[in-house]
């Protein structure tokens, strides 16, 4: 089927020249025009035309305009005759053009396996590559089966040399515990070591965010690490080609990969394992960051809904303040329930209201909801989250964050130390306060001991690390080792970024001054913020409602029967 484009590619494509009309002063006819369009062709995509269906729709005219032949002679033009072959040997002998040979075609493969295939091994782009190629060597490509074939030698060839180079990285104690992963089943019954069992575990979803999810993963991540791969294991090898080598293992059964040549196999496997490893690092910190979030939205709504049921609004507060000094200035001796209470409208129960209220607000109604989320933390959360924190490394190279960091070492110290095992840090301990716990939560962290001695409760103090943990680790300024999208922010860019910062700056077309960009960006919002500002009331079909409806916009369709109201 013909492809279609637009007109400017088409002038831009196929327009004559005039030193291309004078390669045509000895043709006439249908010769004429068929010339002219494998030229054209030719110099667009590097090869000839392989029959009328992959010329363009409407090129056939416009070239036939230009070289005074009718477009409907075009049908006569033989695509397996004598003529159209003079026309590619002339074409070629112009462009300096010569048709693949067998010597080409096995140096092209080559090239490829060294080039292209150890970073990429989609066929697709591939091929993408070696049309490029093929163009700047001046070798016409060849017909698309055989061209197939050179990919799929190359492909193959590159395979083999990087499965070679990755197994060979592989200690003997490493292989065979990948070995056992996909090993046949046992006829022994005392084996209690099945390692198809946890290949299985290892290569299920994760479930909901719950407790028994994130000791789910954590087991599933410590049987990857105990696998012991290498982390130089593929330092060298494009991250596409070990991502193509991971959905080829998610697709296979252990019994196919247990039938792969032993380099393949144990390449393979590395390559799924590394893959899995980082996916389920980013699992836990997803967990990690769901969890506290649940449990704070939780502990809002408990609190809200408590506030709501319990709360009595008690109107003209600033009048009964004032008989109540008044009162109490002329009997500062007498008795509360002779002198306060009678002054007060409801006496007992307005004042009981008046304090339920108070407690709504502020700091008082914050405090509260931490006391909530504090004892849903530790009755139910705690061993999950701080299972957690155990199988994550985290990482920072910003040292403001540094206390959040000490905070978090402190947390996994105690964890693992038996000696530790009290509701209090020990006394002299350094713990980090300052942005680590949040404000309202710091008054319920400190407790008097029975020696009189001012304590932090670890599991208070656990609540403030990760509630300011998950805000850090949600806008990346603390990151986690062998994650994916969780990974340190410096690894986004590349490794000689720094190096050639000019060039990729001009490439971005970005000024190297910071101060410059934001100024410009500044004044590109307000430029186009204040067009929009200047051009919403003059349209005839958008109207924006002013008033108790400040916010709604009603935009008129240009065929509408109605009106449609979007309240944003």
């Amino acid at each position: 089927m013909a492809r279609r484009i637009d007109e400017d590619e088409l002038i831009e494509h196929f327009t004559l020249y005039p030193d291309e009309h004078d390669l045509l002063r000895d043709k006439s006819g249908v010769g004429r025009l068929g010339f002219s369009l494998l030229l054209k062709y030719l110099l667009w995509k590097g090869r000839f035309p392989r029959g009328r269906s992959e010329l363009p729709e409407g090129s056939v005219e416009f070239v036939a305009k230009q070289v005074g032949v009718a477009a409907c002679e075009f049908g006569f033009y033989d695509w397996d005759g004598r003529q159209i072959k003079r026309h590619r040997v002339q074409l070629r002998g112009l462009l300096g053009l010569r048709e693949c040979t067998v010597a080409d075609a096995e140096k092209l493969s080559a090239w490829l396996a060294e080039h292209v295939c150890h970073r990429e091994r989609r066929p697709d782009r591939v091929r993408e590559q070696l049309l490029g190629y093929l163009r700047v060597e001046r070798i016409e490509p060849p017909a698309p089966t055989r061209l197939a074939r050179v990919i799929g030698s190359a492909l193959r060839a590159a395979e083999q040399s990087m499965t070679l180079r990755i197994s060979g990285r592989i200690p003997d104690a490493v292989a065979t515990r990948m070995h056992a992963l996909v090993a046949e089943a046992s006829n022994d019954p005392t084996d209690q070591t099945d390692g198809r069992e946890v290949f299985a575990q290892i290569r299920t979803d994760p479930g909901n965010v719950s407790l028994k999810t994130c000791e789910t993963e954590t087991a599933k991540l410590a049987a990857i690490r105990a696998v012991g791969l290498p982390g130089t294991l593929f330092v060298d090898v494009s991250p596409k080609v070990v991502a193509a080598w991971r959905s080829r293992v998610a697709m296979e059964t252990p019994s196919l990969l247990r039938d792969h040549p032993e380099q393949i196999k144990l390449t393979l496997l590395a390559a799924y394992l590394h893959c899995r490893q980082r996916e389920i690092t980013d699992t836990l910190v997803d967990l990690l960051i769901a969890t506290v979030h649940r449990i704070n939205a939780r502990a809002e709504t408990k609190v809200v809904g408590e506030v709501v049921a319990e709360l009595k609004r008690v109107a003209g507060k600033e009048t009964i303040l004032f008989k109540m000094t008044e009162a109490a200035l002329d009997t500062p001796q007498g008795p509360v329930d002779e002198v306060i209470y009678p002054v007060v409208p409801g006496g007992v129960a307005t004042l009981a209201a008046l304090r339920q209220e108070y407690r709504s607000k502020g700091s008082t109604y914050r405090q509260h909801k931490q006391r909530v989320f504090k004892a849903s933390y530790t009755n139910h959360y705690r061993r999950g989250l701080i299972g957690l924190v155990e199988a994550l490394e985290f990482g920072s190279t910003n040292t403001a964050h540094a206390p959040v960091m000490a905070a978090l070492d402190l947390i996994k110290r105690y964890k693992k130390d038996t000696t530790h095992a009290t509701q209090y840090y020990a006394h002299g301990e350094h713990i980090p306060v300052e942005g680590v716990v949040p404000a309202e939560l710091r008054e319920l962290m400190y407790r008097i001991d029975k020696n009189n001695r001012r304590r932090v409760l670890r599991s208070v103090y656990e609540c403030g690390v990760f509630q300011t943990l998950r805000d850090k680790l949600r806008c990346k300024e603390i990151w986690v080792v062998g994650a994916d999208r969780w990974r340190n922010p410096d690894e986004d860019l590349p490794a000689d970024f720094e190096d050639r910062r000019v060039e990729n700056y001009t490439q971005l077309r970005k000024p190297l001054n910071p101060k410059t960009f934001t100024t410009e960006l500044r004044e590109e919002m307000h430029t186009e913020l204040a067009a929009l500002n200047n051009a919403l009331p003059r349209l005839d079909w958008l109207e924006i409602k002013e008033g108790r409806k400040i916010g709604a916009i009603i935009l008129t369709p240009l065929q509408a029967d109605g009106q449609v109201l979007i309240v944003l």
